[in-house]
């Protein structure tokens, strides 16, 4: 990550002054997580890696650097943090129960599942994609449910069949480019295991060029080529 750039505080935008003053004139304390949504008052959301934190706390360290949640000051903060010129951003609305509506109203949310897929051996189902490891995950139909979508986006991209849902592991963000308008990416992810021995099909047409199970020493090497959002799936 970049270091932190005090000009782009400076700049950092329009209404940001406001909210410093509330800051200053308050007890109110933000604390950071490390999951997209540990306490209902946060979600964290990662800009090209680096943290948007949506949240209805304001944190004691002049170092913070807040973005009112309105249009203009969302599109700067994601543009600081695009181009790094800021380590972290927060995105600040008092109201934790609206703050993910309210701000998917300015970043359209694109609702997705997907699946940590363990076969008998222990070894954990992995794409490549975009010239990074990632998980299978895909977009969710209109009446499919979560469950269904994670199954059936699971079984497309990498030909793998007869899985079952274990359990529900967490929902993480992150903010991606569609024609030139940012979207907000709402992944939930399943543990599903599968006894599947059959032959690993990625799914060309979504840029998918590997199809790999992998064991504990080659999960810790793709992690090393991986996003944040996989990353921490494996915390």
């Amino acid at each position: 990550m970049g270091d932190f750039h005090p000009e782009a505080q400076e700049k950092g935008f329009s209404g940001l002054n406001l909210i410093a003053l509330i800051c200053n004139n308050s007890a109110a304390v933000c604390f950071a997580v490390s999951l997209s949504k540990i306490m209902t008052q946060m979600y964290k959301v990662f800009v090209n890696e680096s943290p948007m934190i949506l949240t209805n706390k304001l944190a004691e360290s002049e170092e913070s650097t807040y973005f009112p949640l309105n249009e203009e000051a969302i599109q700067k903060a994601i543009s600081a943090l695009s181009k790094k010129k800021l380590d972290k951003a927060y995105i600040y609305h008092p109201n934790h129960e609206e703050i993910l509506n309210k701000f998917s109203k300015t970043i359209p949310r694109v609702v997705a599942a997907g699946g940590v897929v363990t076969n008998p051996q222990g070894k954990v189902l992995f794409i490549f994609r975009n010239d990074k490891w990632d998980l299978p995950k895909g977009k969710i139909d209109k009446g499919e449910t979560i469950e269904a979508a994670a199954i059936r986006e699971v079984e497309e991209e990498t030909g793998v069949k007869g899985l079952e849902i274990e359990n529900f592991l967490r929902t993480t963000y992150h903010i991606f480019k569609r024609n030139g308008h940012y979207k907000l990416k709402e992944v939930h992810w399943f543990a599903m295991k599968t006894s599947y021995k059959g032959p690993l099909l990625g799914q060309l047409e979504e840029g998918i060029v590997k199809v790999k199970w992998k064991g504990p020493d080659k999960i810790k090497k793709a992690l090393q080529n991986s996003y944040t959002n996989i990353k921490v799936l494996f915390e």
